[in-house]
């Protein structure tokens, strides 16, 4: 498959981020998850593109769920939705290709930055051209990401208390509010760990790979594997600071 075409289609679909119509055209999923106009025609767009491409890959993305198959593109065609409606610009257009039970390529492109994350299975991640690699920081210089189920805020106290813990060993913590942003900075030595208790797959297919491949870490917390099949619990990191985000983290899970 031609990974480059897939890229060039990802950057063509951010147009539509740039047009503050469809931004503000927003529904509302639940009462704090919200849907704008653009995030409708980028999945309409990619999935458009993607088909005259290869029509036997199938679709799992958020607008529209389903279930995943295999292969199929994994897409969430804006990681961080609030974010751009509040004119915070951290989010993402997240494109994972899934196949043989694994993501083999990937690709996240924040529309506002400029900046280009992919990776391809074995061959390495990248910011356009430049590789990535993870840090080598130990917890008491490291900065992490938290993330928090704001979509019903059922896991709020429980979250910021795991903060709070780690928050006393770690240099400081951060909330980006894009876990495909925050995988691949993490990749790219900018954060150093990620947690979060319940993420859906979409967010992080296409930035899990990306860290993998910069040879970071990323599993549930009790240590499995992530599945893409539905939502999981999530522990990225530079792999140096796993253990202890792990047995931090389950301390007050279990």
């Amino acid at each position: 498959m031609n990974f480059k075409k897939i890229i060039d289609l990802v950057i063509e679909a951010s147009k539509f981020i740039a047009d503050e119509n469809l931004i503000n055209t927003i529904k509302n999923k639940c009462e704090i998850d919200f849907v704008t106009e653009a995030d409708i025609k980028i999945n309409d767009f990619l999935k458009s593109e993607f088909k005259k491409i290869d029509n036997t890959i199938g679709f799992f993305t958020e607008e529209e769920c389903g279930q995943l198959t295999d292969p199929c593109w994994i897409i969430d065609p804006i990681d961080g939705t609030t974010n751009l409606i509040y004119g915070y610009k951290m989010c993402s257009i997240s494109v994972g290709l899934f196949f043989n039970g694994e993501i083999q390529f990937s690709v996240v492109y924040n529309p506002f930055s400029k900046e280009l994350f992919s990776s391809e299975k074995g061959k390495g991640a990248f910011l356009w051209n430049k590789r990535l690699h993870v840090s080598s920081r130990n917890i008491n210089k490291s900065l992490i990401e938290i993330g928090i189920v704001s979509k019903t805020k059922k896991y709020a106290d429980i979250s910021f208390d795991i903060a709070k813990n780690i928050y006393k060993d770690c240099l400081d913590i951060r909330r980006v509010c894009s876990a495909a942003l925050d995988l691949c900075y993490i990749a790219d030595s900018r954060l150093d760990g990620y947690f979060e208790i319940q993420i859906e797959p979409w967010d992080i297919a296409a930035g899990s790979l990306i860290l993998t491949e910069a040879g970071g870490k990323i599993t549930c917390f009790d240590g499995d594997e992530i599945q893409f099949s539905q939502s999981t619990s999530v522990i990225a990191s530079n792999n140096i600071i796993h253990g202890y985000l792990q047995k931090s983290i389950n301390t007050f899970m279990l």
